[in-house]
């Protein structure tokens, strides 16, 4: 896995962010992109587990600013299908679980979805569809999206960087302040009435 580099993100969810995105769309051309992807949510946990590009992805929190409401998260893993019971006990860990116990050394996707998440309570799988459209501005990563829970449908703007101070005027600039900072684990359990 490359580099990891922490990176401070806030975001907004909402079906009317129509004056943020006037104020984004004001430095020019979109990068477009499309993606699928699953999340799953676990009652115990509010780390960002999601499979996308056929990877089962981990991403974390390491620190929130009370001042500021901004969150660091960093990736914790990118792991490989089918995917080794060592991996798994990262999954776990971050879903928050006890891991069961594994009758074999590797499950494959299907095994994985089907037996190991499908079954379990404390675990829910949300197919999520992205339509990304990407900017930099000022440094700052800067995206506008349309996204789909499941068929639940609304919109998302996030501005993230490796320094808080760069997100937190970057935020400022483009007159996003009036809207609530959630992350996408929050917005989806809000959603499907998760605890979080």
């Amino acid at each position: 896995m490359e580099k990891i580099i922490p990176r401070w993100e806030w975001r907004t969810f909402g079906d009317d962010l129509s004056k943020g995105e006037k104020n984004i769309k004001e430095y020019g051309n979109a990068r477009h992109r499309e993606s699928k992807e699953i999340y799953i949510l676990s009652k115990n946990s509010n780390d960002n587990t999601k499979i996308r590009d056929e990877l089962m992805d981990i991403k974390s929190p390491i620190r929130i600013s009370e001042k500021t409401g901004l969150e660091q998260w960093t990736v914790l893993a990118k792991s490989a299908f089918p995917i080794h019971i060592n991996d798994l006990a990262l999954v776990y860990k971050a879903f928050g679980l006890q891991m069961p116990y594994l009758d074999k050394d590797e499950y494959s996707y299907e095994e994985y979805i089907e037996d190991l998440i499908g079954k379990n309570p404390d675990l829910k799988m949300i197919n999520v569809n992205k339509n990304r459209h990407g900017y930099l501005i000022d440094d700052a990563i800067v995206e506008i999206a349309e996204v789909k829970f499941n068929e639940f449908e609304t919109k998302t703007i996030a501005v993230e960087h490796e320094n808080m101070e760069v997100v937190l005027k970057t935020v400022k600039k483009l007159g996003l302040t009036e809207y609530e900072n959630v992350n996408y684990i929050k917005a989806m359990k809000r959603t499907f009435g998760f605890k979080y």
